[in-house]
């Protein structure tokens, strides 16, 4: 590709898109490479505090479990506050638990603070989701899903090597630099970002409030949900299962550190030229293959026998990676109504803080009672099974091009006796207050 097209390219790519995607997106970068607790908190615990693995592993569950509590109360405060102020409670309480959690000594208020920290962290999603829905429009939201994606990984490569860095000289310096980092987010949020929760209209109709129980009896929208954390079941074990197996193997960390930053490397380098390239592509397709190449790629991991196969079989699943990430996030936005994005981001969000508490549990059960092989042929038939369901579930969806994701969920439809023909969308769900 010669310097004008590349230039070209990446123009087209980056262009069209609001002023305030821009800023959204530079606070989801600073975010990520101020990340720092995920990464070392294990070692932080283990090695410079002494306690046990087991403990370290209880800390991480209950910062996982703070998440999944955080998911659908944060979806309803961005849909009942606004986007920006559950940003803004989010992201300040995010820096101030952070920086707690590196004063604090006592095993059990580690383990509390940690679990404040899984809360405040995971809360901002639904808001950040929801708010570049508002902001872009429906046929660019995979792109600028990409993009952001894009920002989130690039944060994290940057930042894990930093961080090696950082915890040598200290941990507690880690912490305090996260907290700050964050701080930095909230800062750009207040100055930058305006509110976008759209205003409701009303055209002569009453459009009824969206509840936490709108979302739950959405069958369609609930069916994503469940692929979605089959999918996330999947994609942990590249964090869980695959180095405890590689260790068992008789590999070393800095083996399996070489074959997961591939993972980086290559969500870097390819998430936008892919984006490009499935952009009006029919996303049926898309998370069909991408739940396939999920499984299947780690399925392949069974027959790894050295560093570089483990790396092939990392390309594989990476990409299906790339490919569902924007086109999963951009299906949950079609299939949420405007005035309930929040309470629908969270649920989605939910279901990958609960599948990163059971993938642990999974992988170290199969592992421990059947062996390696076995974790990777069940990704292989999970990835299936999530295939089928997409396929099934989506059969009626037209293409991307042929609709626009606002109409999915129009409370017009129920007076426009056109609508009731459009193959989309399933019968508009009951309503109640939450």
């Amino acid at each position: 590709m010669t310097a004008a097209a590349l230039r070209r390219v990446t123009r087209e790519t980056l262009s069209g898109l609001p002023r305030e995607f821009w800023w959204l997106w530079t606070s989801t970068l600073v975010n990520r490479l101020g990340a720092f607790v995920a990464t070392f908190m294990a070692l932080y615990l283990t090695l410079d505090r002494g306690y046990s693995a087991s403990y370290a592993g209880l800390v991480a569950a209950l910062h996982g479990l703070g998440g999944v509590i955080s998911s659908l109360g944060a979806g309803v405060m961005t849909d009942r506050l606004g986007r920006r102020p559950t940003l803004l409670v989010a992201q300040s309480s995010t820096a101030v638990s952070v920086a707690l959690l590196g004063f604090v000594h006592h095993p059990v208020a580690i383990a509390g603070v940690a679990f404040l920290v899984g809360m405040a962290s995971n809360a901002s999603r639904p808001a950040v989701q929801a708010m570049m829905a508002d902001i872009v429009r429906p046929e660019d939201r995979v792109r600028a899903f990409s993009l952001n994606y894009w920002a989130i990984n690039l944060g994290f490569a940057v930042s894990a090597m930093g961080a090696g860095f950082i915890a040598e000289y200290s941990y507690l310096a880690g912490f305090l630099i996260e907290a700050a980092m964050t701080m930095i987010c909230a800062i750009l949020v207040f100055a930058k970002l305006p509110e976008s929760r759209p205003e409701r209209v009303s055209k002569g109709v009453d459009e009824p409030e969206v509840g936490l129980g709108t979302v739950l009896r959405d069958g369609r929208f609930m069916s994503v949900v469940g692929l979605s954390f089959l999918v996330a079941l999947i994609f942990q074990q590249g964090y869980l299962g695959l180095p405890v197996a590689m260790g068992e193997a008789g590999f070393t960390p800095a083996d399996y550190g070489m074959a997961i930053a591939v993972n980086g490397v290559l969500i870097v380098v390819l998430q936008i030229p892919v984006t490009r390239f499935i952009q009006h592509r029919d996303p049926r397709r898309l998370l069909v293959l991408s739940s396939l190449l999920a499984g299947y790629g780690f399925g392949l991991t069974a027959f790894a026998g050295s560093v570089g196969v483990f790396a092939l079989t990392v390309c594989v699943w990476t990409l299906a990676e790339i490919v569902n990430a924007p086109t999963q996030t951009s299906l949950v936005v079609g299939l949420s109504p405007t005035h309930g994005r929040g309470r629908y981001q969270g649920m989605y969000t939910m279901s990958w803080s609960v599948a990163a508490l059971v993938a642990p549990l999974m992988s170290g059960f199969v592992i421990d009672r059947y062996g390696a092989e076995w974790l990777w042929g069940a990704c292989a038939v999970i990835g299936t099974v999530t295939g089928g369901g997409y396929w099934a579930l989506m059969r009626n969806l037209p293409t991307h091009d042929q609709h626009d994701p606002e109409d999915l969920h129009n409370p017009e439809d129920q007076h426009n006796p056109e609508a009731a023909e459009e193959p989309l969308p399933t019968a508009k769900p009951e309503v109640s207050a939450a």
